[in-house]
This record gives C-alpha cells, sequence and structure tokens, in this order.
C-alpha cells in the first residue's frame, strides 16, 4: 500500500462538476493499493499517518499529529501510484491491485479510520474521473509505502 500525503489547509474532490467530499485543516491523502497488498497493510497505514507528526505545536515546530489539531482526512484511491516508469513511455500498472481487491482494501482502510479515531474522514469516489483541488500547507508532502520500500 502506498500514499501521498498532502497537509493542507483545504481540499475539495469534484465528480461530474459537483463536490462530493470536502476538508478544511488536516490531510489529503492518495491511496495506491498493490496486488500483494493484505489487510495488514491497512492497520500500519492509517496508523502511521493519522499519527504523523507533521503540523507545527506553540513552537512551530513540526511536532503535532492530526489528532492533536482536530484534523479531518479526505482519502483519494489511486492506483496510478503503482504505475512503473522504468520502461518506455508508458506506465505499465501490473503491480496495482484489480478493481475488485483495491475496492475492498480501500472501503476497509476508510472504515478502521472512521472506528478507530475520532476524527472526520472524507472520501473521493472509486474509480471515478475526479478533480483534486488542494491548498498544500507548507507545502508538506510525505511519501509512505507499507512494505517499506522508501
Amino acid at each position: 500500500m502506498r500514499a501521498v500525503v498532502q497537509r493542507v489547509t483545504q481540499a475539495t474532490v469534484v465528480v461530474d462538476n459537483k463536490i462530493v467530499s470536502q476538508i478544511e485543516k488536516g490531510l489529503l491523502v492518495f491511496l495506491g493499493i498493490s496486488k500483494n497488498d493484505r489487510e495488514s497493510d491497512i492497520n500500519w497505514m492509517a496508523d502511521k499517518i493519522v499519527n504523523l507528526r507533521i503540523f507545527e505545536d506553540s513552537q512551530n515546530k513540526m511536532n503535532s499529529s492530526l489528532l492533536d489539531v482536530n484534523g479531518e482526512v479526505l482519502v483519494v484511491s489511486q492506483f496510478t501510484l503503482y504505475g512503473d516508469c522504468r520502461k518506455g513511455r508508458r506506465p505499465s500498472f501490473t503491480d496495482s491491485a484489480n478493481p475488485s481487491k483495491a475496492r475492498v482494501l480501500y472501503d476497509k482502510f476508510l472504515s478502521y479510520l472512521k472506528e478507530k479515531y475520532p476524527i472526520n474522514v472524507q472520501q473521493g469516489e472509486f474509480q471515478a474521473h475526479m478533480k483534486v483541488n488542494i491548498i498544500n500547507d507548507g507545502p508538506v508532502t510525505l511519501l509512505l509505502d507499507s512494505q517499506k520500500l522508501f
């Protein structure tokens, strides 16, 4: 499981010219699911994201988590995070999970966040063409991989 995590002051997801979700201060998470991911990846990734100390404390040091600042999270499924661009000019997506498996793990990821943490969890629309509007705060953008490849 891979995630691109961006600290934001605002983020919205638009599908067919309609806002389907939005958050204010918090984290926008682009979540990619691989064909090798399991439910154990969900717990590791969700816990890591929610507890990352990437918000400023009273001394302006990145020392506070999403929970500490009462932030929100917006999770957008993004299979292209497993795009392999090492050969040729067109990405290969052979490491991405097929849509049915990805949907199950994506939904379980969202459920885990909602059940375990007292935060507002919003989501994109699975397999839709989305327009994601963000105001990146910092900018702060981090890459996470449940297999710890980076």
